[in-house]
């Protein structure tokens, strides 16, 4: 199992960090060939000065985010899960049910939210205040390093250090909406790459310390995608394991890519398995005595659903393959909008409820 770092552990730490704030800081055998080796025992990252500028850092993260009420990232060790389909139709469905809604996005080196948002091609205009955030709709705003590129199809060639101090900048300078946020959804990359260490460690950093009675943003938490089969569960396990090390709130799983499932002729969700045996029986039976399969990814074992019990949190849902899913997030709309009756509506209209349910809103009016 893969020991997480210390919130406060540089982006290019060993694993096995110790912390620079650590007595063993630069001393320590998991130092060995750190590139920070040298800053840390020199105290560089301890000292009162350098203590002080990230106080600064987590208290300018804290008041941009001061309007925002809960804080939820979107989390796999595994690429190509559907991370940010997850990310982006929850943020439609959450918009769409009357909840004011902000995506941060912050993998920069692939950024897809502007697309699957339907913001492609829009640019964010900067005040005194700071970055003004482009709107999907009324209820929903979106922040993106694709919004900042002239050219979207332009390779982001950047070392992580350029692109903490970007991730930093997106949370301290992003004016969302005045009337305040219910929920910022923060879609990152695969892994524990830069972008996602920075984010977690910068959040944690500016919200640890936040009390009931605070109005501030409240970090909720994180939503884990997997897809069913093995390659994926074993990367999603070791950022299960990272979450349970740096005690990030796990608020459940999500089953991507479950089975291939479609709706019948007039829209309508219903499994017909039984009757299309029947007719094939009774008409053309020879067919029967062909093998096909529509499991596309066979899980191992119990599955993601296995793997929620084994860590102890909620299996959020099964989302199964769905070609209006795919449609909705190529064109930008609110799937569970546009395709109420597909086959992954109900899914994601149960994902958004679970993170209602364990994130409340107080006092939030729905619009009828």
């Amino acid at each position: 199992m893969t020991e997480a770092k210390p919130s406060d552990a540089p982006s290019d730490a060993n694993e096995g960090c110790v912390g620079p704030s650590s007595e063993d800081a630069g001393k320590s055998s998991a130092c060995d060939g750190c590139p920070s080796q040298k800053a840390c025992s020199s105290g560089k990252f301890s000292s009162p000065e350098a203590q002080q500028v990230k106080d600064l850092e987590h208290g300018n993260i804290k008041n941009a985010l001061s309007n925002i009420r809960h804080v939820i990232l979107v989390l796999s060790g595994k690429g190509g899960v559907g991370k940010s389909t997850v990310c982006c139709q929850l943020a439609h469905t959450l918009s769409a049910r009357g909840y004011g809604v902000g995506v941060l996005d912050v993998d920069i080196c692939g950024p897809s939210v502007a697309r699957m948002l339907g913001c492609s091609g829009r640019t964010v205009h900067k005040s005194g205040s700071g970055w003004m955030p482009v709107y999907a709709n009324p209820n929903l705003s979106v922040m993106s390093i694709s919004f900042l590129l002239g050219d979207e199809d332009a390779a982001v060639v950047w070392r992580g250090p350029r692109k903490n101090g970007l991730i930093k900048q997106f949370l301290t300078d992003t004016c969302w909406d005045e009337e305040g946020l219910d929920y910022l959804l923060i879609d990152t990359p695969p892994g524990t790459s830069d972008e996602h260490i920075s984010t977690v460690q910068y959040l944690q950093g500016a919200l640890s310390g936040r009390s009931d009675a605070d109005d501030g943003a409240e970090l909720g938490g994180a939503i884990m995608v997997t897809t069913p089969e093995e390659v994926a569960m074993m990367d999603v396990r070791k950022e299960l394991n990272f979450c349970v090390k740096t005690k990030l709130p796990v608020l459940g799983i999500v089953e991507n890519m479950s089975r291939f499932q479609t709706t019948d002729a007039n829209g309508r969700e219903v499994d017909n398995t039984e009757n299309v045996i029947a007719t094939l029986r009774e008409k053309c039976p020879e067919i029967l005595t062909m093998f096909a399969s529509a499991n596309v990814f066979p899980p191992t074992g119990n599955g993601p659903r296995g793997m929620a019990a084994q860590f102890q949190v909620p299996y959020l849902a099964a989302v199964p393959l769905d070609p209006n899913l795919l449609k909705s997030c190529e064109e930008g709309k609110c799937f569970v909008q546009a395709f109420p009756n597909s086959a992954a509506a109900s899914s994601m209209n149960s994902i958004a409820d679970q993170v209602l349910k364990a994130l409340p809103v107080e006092n939030h009016d729905m619009e009828e």
